[in-house]
This record gives structure tokens, C-alpha cells and sequence, in this order.
């Protein structure tokens, strides 16, 4: 359980072949954690890249904070753990709102990243993305355990339950994230996405609320391509292999190789 001091806060962070050249930094969605990727996806990248997983703040076994749940002070978070670790230039994956963050980040420091992966980003500004703070229900998170177990065969006990239950209740009740989320509402419409330099994959549900979001992502991204994997807004758990493999090509293609586009 690595656990590193980065800014003043405890964050629990997880790496995979080291001494590759080329790191590959995932970020989880909120309310969730990076045991989405370290099972499935990451040991597959780890074949050809360095690979840096952490529990963004209050998730996880990272450090629980009240605030500084905007996208400003979580891209600050990862560019001060790139600092940490002492990686001058990555490729960025991020899941929903990590995927906000890495976008967020290749946007606000495009020298620091390589290559970009946005896995089912929602539009902040759809109430049915901010609502799930609100919907949030236990039945909810069992939903989540069941899938978790299915994909990963690892058995999450009903104390280890009961702890990410009292981790998110922390979240919605002690911190500032739903007003943070609300913060948030005209990021994509405000932000200069058409300006990104950076090359990026979009990767959706084909039956996700969250495409159309994708769709206009690779109509505003010069060097973007879409992919549609079969599946709804949690493909990362419903489709691991195929999202693994699809990151890891995409990541190889030489940087000097111009993007296809595909529409979807």
C-alpha cells in the first residue's frame, strides 16, 4: 500500500513495470477508485508502459479533504504527483470526471502530455452527470460491488463494502464536491478544447447518456479519433480487454504518425 506525501497530502498511488520509457498515468471517476483499472486494464498496458494509478483525494486510501474538489485544484493535484515522481511528460487516461481532469490537465500544461485518452467524460453541464451525487443510494454502490466481482473475480467482503459506503457518504455530506461538480457546469463550453494540440482518444458507450458528449468532443478536437465499445457509461468494467487493448494502440502509434479521424 504505497503511500506518498505529495503537497501535504497522503496519497495512495500504485505503479507497474517502472523502468519502462513511457508512463501512462490513469485516473479514476469520482466515487470510485483506481482498483477499476489495476485488475484488468493496467497489467495490460504495463506490457509495453510505465504505468501510475492513484486514489484521487478522499477515495480510496488517499487522504480524506473537505474541498478542492474543481477541476483547477484536481489537475493541480496530478501535475504536483507527476512533480512527485519526478515524470516531465506522460500520456493521460482518465475515466468520467477523471476524464474531465485529464483534459483539464493536457489543456492546462500541454507539454507535460503526450498522448490523451477521455474515457466516457460527461458534460458537467447535464444534470443527469451531477444528479448521481444526489441518486446516491446504497443499492447503488452493491450495484457497483456486483459488477466489480464480476469482472474482476475478486470477492469485495461486506466490510470492505461498508468502508467505500462510509467513504462516499463522507463525500456527498462532509466536502465541497457538489459544489465543486456545480463549479464545473461550463467547463467544456468555456474552455478552448478546439485549441488542444495534444492527440486524444475518446473512448464511449455505444448505449451511453454520456456519447453525445463524445461526439462533440471529436468534432471540436483536431487530432481526435472516437471509438464506441460496446456498453453503457461503465465500460472500463464492462469491456476491460477491449478498452485495454485499444489504449495500448493508440498510445504505440509514433507521435510523429498524423491521427485518423473516425467519426464513430
Amino acid at each position: 500500500m504505497p503511500v506518498i506525501t505529495v503537497n501535504y497530502k497522503q496519497v495512495h498511488i500504485q505503479e507497474l513495470n517502472k523502468g519502462a520509457e513511457q508512463t501512462v498515468v490513469l485516473i479514476h471517476g469520482m466515487f470510485s477508485n483506481l482498483s477499476i483499472y489495476y485488475f484488468n486494464i493496467a497489467p495490460v498496458l504495463a506490457k509495453k508502459f510505465h504505468v501510475v494509478m492513484y486514489d484521487l483525494k478522499s477515495h480510496g486510501m488517499s487522504e480524506r479533504f473537505t474541498d478542492g474538489y474543481d477541476l483547477e485544484s484536481m489537475s493541480s493535484d496530478l501535475l504536483a504527483l507527476m512533480d512527485f515522481l519526478k515524470l516531465e511528460k506522460v500520456h493521460l487516461a482518465g475515466y468520467s470526471f477523471g476524464g474531465l481532469i485529464a483534459l483539464k490537465t493536457a489543456l492546462k500544461a500541454p507539454d507535460r502530455v503526450s498522448r490523451l485518452v477521455v474515457m466516457e467524460a460527461p458534460d458537467p453541464q447535464d444534470e443527469k452527470a451531477r444528479n448521481i451525487i444526489d441518486e446516491y443510494s446504497k443499492e447503488f454502490l452493491e450495484h457497483y460491488v456486483a459488477n466489480f466481482t464480476d469482472t474482476t473475480k475478486v470477492q469485495m467482503g461486506k466490510r470492505q463494502m461498508e468502508k467505500n459506503h462510509r467513504m462516499y457518504e463522507f463525500l456527498f455530506n462532509k466536502t465541497s464536491i457538489k459544489a465543486d461538480m456545480i463549479r464545473e457546469k461550463h467547463f467544456l463550453s468555456e474552455a478552448n478544447v478546439s485549441g488542444l494540440k495534444v492527440p486524444a482518444l475518446l473512448l464511449y458507450g455505444s448505449e451511453s447518456n454520456c456519447k453525445p458528449t463524445g461526439e462533440w468532443l471529436q468534432s471540436q478536437i483536431n487530432r481526435s479519433e472516437l471509438e464506441l465499445i460496446p456498453g453503457d457509461h461503465n465500460i472500463p468494467i464492462q469491456e476491460p480487454a477491449q478498452i485495454a487493448e485499444r489504449i495500448v494502440n493508440f498510445l504505440s502509434q509514433s507521435l510523429s504518425k498524423p491521427l485518423t479521424q473516425n467519426h464513430g
